[in-house]
């Protein structure tokens, strides 16, 4: 189990509370997609992913980037048992959707930059190590069903 201080608690509510969820979530998983165009295998129900553009235009990606920030809240609210909490999706997205565990990572380091963006000045080192610990611990959630 996780040990959470009362600032890490504080900080990742405190994040989740201010975040625009219709813009950050799209905004991460349309950078992973481009950054990593590898990832885009995934999603070849999507339509058009040729190019940057097509993928931040593309209301798909959109949709599920915030359905993925919303899936985010589950773990906001049960910082305590994470694990538990993903356990459903984990195999989901092993057992039927094979998704290389590895991508959850990446599209947290996007997640990560794109938060940092939008709070500029507010996102300290502290801030970003206690937001860095969510997502390592939410990627080892989802990741778990692959050991």
């Amino acid at each position: 189990m996780v040990e959470w201080s009362d600032f890490e608690r504080a900080t990742i509510q405190d994040i989740f509370s201010k975040m625009e969820y219709e813009v950050v979530g799209p905004a991460a998983l349309s950078r992973c997609l481009v950054v990593y165009p590898w990832t885009q295998r995934y999603f070849g129900n999507f339509g058009n992913l040729y190019n940057a553009a097509a993928i931040i235009a593309n209301p798909m990606v959109a949709k599920h980037g915030t359905t993925i920030l919303h899936g985010l809240d589950r773990a906001v609210k049960n910082m305590d048992d994470i694990k538990a909490t993903y356990a459903e999706l984990s195999v989901l997205h092993s057992e039927k959707l094979h998704v290389d565990p590895d991508n959850f990572k990446l599209l947290s380091d996007c997640l990560t930059i794109v938060v940092a963006a939008k709070l500029g000045k507010a996102f300290t080192g502290d801030v970003q190590a206690a937001f860095q610990k969510f997502l390592a611990v939410v990627v080892s959630s989802l990741g778990m069903q692959y050991h």
